[in-house]
């Protein structure tokens, strides 16, 4: 189990979602690694999160109907005997529930505040908690479906026997409890992600990362690719590899009309599938604004009986990921264009191509990728050339080393676009904006500014971004790599060979003082073996 290392500036809600974490972390390390319990904990957060919520609406509910006044649901248990009450009588559930207009139901027997009850009087059982899953599920079933489903409460990992098992969950739950989501602003379970892997990246390995964006790319990149969209009602944003969602959830941030945001998304993994869902729920997006999908997304394009072409592509794939790459693709419209496929052994450009097919002809497509995408050759090489001649890439960010918890390797942002005049493009050299940080650099607000600026104004600046012209990328033989067109070299100062000498003066003198001084020291030694004081005045003599 990795410690806490360092202090960051948090407000409180970050240090209560924190600390909680932490303290759930505890309790499960006692059986499983890190790369499990994730799941218990992203669920059993999400299961609270809903929980607390029917209460809180139900108070709302009865107090705006003058069932009871304020003061009778001030506290959780006050809200939970409440709900009890209305919602076991016959003849006012019917109007609780059409008062509170969720999009689920939890009974009062199952919420969250309930199960801890039991816990404290020594009878929770996991069954409850599995029967309280299955009914939420069973509650909205094309919302909610199959989202517990990596949550197994009898895996041997919770222990060997069903009362340890029983045990470590209640131990869970309670140490979940103080988490109040609703004080706390923005991705909570991407936070919570982030924070898990950021402490315990160690024991989890390289595959702890693979599908979460930092916070700060996730912030530039969608600042970007909804530039100039901002009060447009009905934006829809498309993430082919969307892992957590947090890509898709910051549009919100940039869209005046953010409840008619249409949300479309993939990803291949069903647990990251069925955490982008929980996401997306506890940001309260409805039901009908969501539409995702698990599935692969080059091996089963976006189906084409739903909308297919977006005003905003944005994704960070896997890095150089394999494919199949099978012949049949050069007949796909994704890749047909390009005459060749992106190697099998390298998806990067396979990723590219796909998001840019269904992007609309006025939208922004932004995507991370490794620098190698930039000059390698071969079929990248062509890809890229028919990318440039068709005016298509619009600007390529270079991102500092670090900043990503599942690799080191350098990245970009490049920025797609359809229909625009001319061919040149924009580079800008962000490998210096970033503060130092563990376990990972940070792009601060600052650094974001400067490279959103940067972007937005596609002016030259002195060793930070050019505009170069489709010329001059053809004299480089449609190499885009940064270096070749912003010049970030810095001279070495000029030596002050006064100073220089001065210094080495002093060092000098202060070598000359040790030396008289251990000798002194040296000479002060006594010894009755022949062969060591014969030793030790051979060694002063090299002194003389």
């Amino acid at each position: 189990m990795a410690s806490l290392k360092g202090e960051t500036i948090m407000n409180n809600e970050e240090k209560n979602l924190e600390q909680v974490l932490w303290d759930s972390a505890n309790v499960m390390r006692q059986t499983m690694g890190a790369a499990d319990y994730m799941d218990y904990a992203l669920g059993l957060i999400f299961y609270k999160h809903l929980s607390d919520k029917t209460l809180e609406t139900a108070a709302q509910a009865l107090t705006e109907a003058g069932e009871i006044d304020e003061s009778e649901v001030a506290t959780e248990e006050q809200r939970q005997e409440a709900y009890t009450k209305y919602y076991d009588d016959p003849d006012s559930q019917e109007y609780l529930l059409a008062s509170m207009d969720m999009d689920y139901t939890i009974k009062p027997d199952f919420t969250f505040t309930a199960f801890l009850k039991e816990i404290k009087d020594k009878t929770f059982q996991l069954e409850h908690l599995e029967q309280a899953f299955r009914d939420l599920e069973q509650s909205n079933a094309d919302l909610l479906g199959h989202l517990f489903d990596d949550v197994d409460l009898h895996s041997n990992k919770l222990g060997p026997t069903p009362q340890k098992q029983n045990d470590l969950i209640a131990d869970v739950m309670q140490a979940l409890a103080p988490l109040n989501l609703d004080s706390h602003s923005g991705d909570v379970l991407g936070d919570a992600y982030e924070y898990l892997i950021g402490n315990f990246a160690s024991d989890m390995g390289q595959k702890a990362g693979e599908f979460y964006t930092p916070q700060s790319v996730s912030t530039l990149l969608t600042h970007i690719v909804t530039s100039g969209y901002e009060d447009k009602k009905g934006f829809s944003a498309y993430d082919p590899a969307m892992g957590s969602g947090s890509l898709l959830l910051n549009v919100r941030k940039y869209i005046q009309s953010a409840d008619s945001i249409e949300y479309y998304g993939q990803e291949i993994k069903t647990s990251t599938y069925n955490l982008a869902r929980m996401n997306m729920i506890i940001h309260g997006v409805s039901a009908t604004n969501q539409h995702l999908h698990n599935a692969d997304t080059l091996d089963k394009d976006w189906p084409a009986d739903e909308v297919t072409d977006f005003d905003a592509v944005m994704m960070n794939p896997p890095y150089s990921q394999k494919w199949s790459a099978d012949k049949g693709f050069l007949n796909d419209p994704r890749f047909s264009d390009y005459g060749v496929l992106a190697p099998r052994s390298k998806a990067d450009y396979a990723f590219l191509l796909h998001g840019l097919y269904h992007l609309k002809s006025t939208g922004t497509m932004g995507i991370v990728l490794p620098h190698g995408v930039l000059f390698r050759g071969a079929a990248e090489g062509k890809i890229r050339q028919k990318l440039l001649e068709k005016g298509y890439i619009y600007a390529v960010i270079g991102l500092p080393a670090g900043i990503f918890y599942s690799t080191g390797i350098p990245t970009i942002i490049m920025v797609l676009k359809k229909d625009r005049p001319g061919r040149d493009v924009l580079f800008i050299d962000g490998s210096k904006e970033f503060v130092k940080g563990k376990p990972q650099n940070t792009l601060t607000d600052a650094n974001i500014e400067r490279l959103y600026n940067a972007y937005k104004d596609r002016k030259d600046e002195e060793k930070f971004c050019h505009v170069a012209t489709f010329e001059e990328i053809q004299e480089n033989d449609f190499n885009l790599n940064i270096p070749r067109y912003v010049d970030t070299f810095e001279p070495e100062p000029d030596v002050d060979l006064g100073e220089l000498n001065k210094e080495m003066t002093e060092t000098n003198e202060q070598i000359e003082a040790n030396e008289k001084e251990l000798l002194a020291m040296l000479k002060e030694l006594t010894t009755t073996d022949t062969k060591k004081a014969k030793a030790l005045q051979d060694f002063l003599h090299l002194f003389k």
